[in-house]
């Protein structure tokens, strides 16, 4: 089976927020089985395979079901 998409980079960001301070995340770039290049942002928090795989792949199959729109 095809994967539904494909981890093209990852960068690790910090931005700066009111309530919480210091935020780190990561943007993956990933390239879905469609064609469709995007980023998705996922906190350091859950940035382990177990809980960022199921993200990754909600906004892969997301992004290519409003591709065929």
């Amino acid at each position: 089976m095809e994967k539904a998409y494909k981890v093209l980079t990852i960068d690790q960001l910090v931005r700066s927020d009111a309530a919480e301070g210091l935020v780190k995340y990561y943007r993956h770039k990933i390239l879905t089985k469609g064609g469709v290049v995007l980023s998705v942002n996922i906190k350091e928090e859950d940035f382990t395979p177990e809980k960022a795989a199921p993200l990754l792949l909600a906004a892969a199959e997301n992004a290519d079901k409003i591709l065929k729109l």
